[in-house]
């Protein structure tokens, strides 16, 4: 019995644990410019009616793709650069049965190594969940792993194979602009020793 109450305990809450706020995609690279989803599930018996993601300094958020039944709104620093995004339902919002995704896109830091989504899920009767903590807590912060590019190496392997041809082609350009200079003197020292030849044999004769 004790068995089967710690198996139903497990699985309860794997799928607690599974269905909260998630951004993807959840691996990204540096320097890329990716389309994210914020893909939202609805837990209380009442409908969500806003979700607000923190943007953070490690991407470059710059377009919102438009959903029926929402409208967004957005926050942004002394520079420009966009902090936050947040939709509010203008219908009835996510029923209990429902989910919902919300697609932004824009560009991964050069130098980024992770990307954490902080999202605040709020329902019809004004509770707000966060989804902010680690990743082991009940209300985890979603996280995009970010890998580096092969776009500096890319760029000097190119140069240094750029280079080389360019030397290469230099040096075959060289060789092919000296060959009928030289031919030419060849074929004059030998005419000159054929007559020098020549000229000794009609001497002897």
């Amino acid at each position: 019995m004790k068995k089967q109450v710690t198996v139903l305990s497990t699985i309860a809450f794997a799928g607690t644990a599974s269905a909260h706020v998630v951004v993807y995609p959840q691996e990204a690279t540096q320097g890329s410019y990716e389309k994210f989803t914020v893909r939202v599930p609805t837990e209380k018996d009442i409908p969500t009616t806003k979700v607000k993601i923190d943007i953070p300094k490690d991407v470059e958020i710059s377009r919102f793709e438009p959903k029926e039944g929402w409208k967004y709104e957005l926050q942004k620093d002394s520079s420009g650069l966009i902090t936050s995004v947040t939709w509010t339902a203008t219908d009835a919002g996510l029923s209990p049965t429902e989910f919902g995704e919300f697609n932004m896109q824009g560009k991964v830091g050069d130098n980024a190594k992770k990307i954490v989504w902080k999202a605040y899920q709020t329902y019809k009767d004004g509770s707000t969940v966060a989804w902010e903590g680690p990743a082991d807590a009940d209300t985890p912060a979603s996280i995009t792993t970010v890998v580096k590019g092969n776009g500096a190496e890319g760029d000097s392997h190119t140069s240094a194979t750029n280079e080389t041809t360019a030397t290469n082609e230099e040096t075959t350009n060289d060789s092919n602009a000296t060959l009928p200079t030289t031919l030419s003197t060849i074929a004059l020292a030998l005419g000159v020793i054929s007559l020098i030849f020549s000229l000794r044999r009609k001497k002897q004769s």
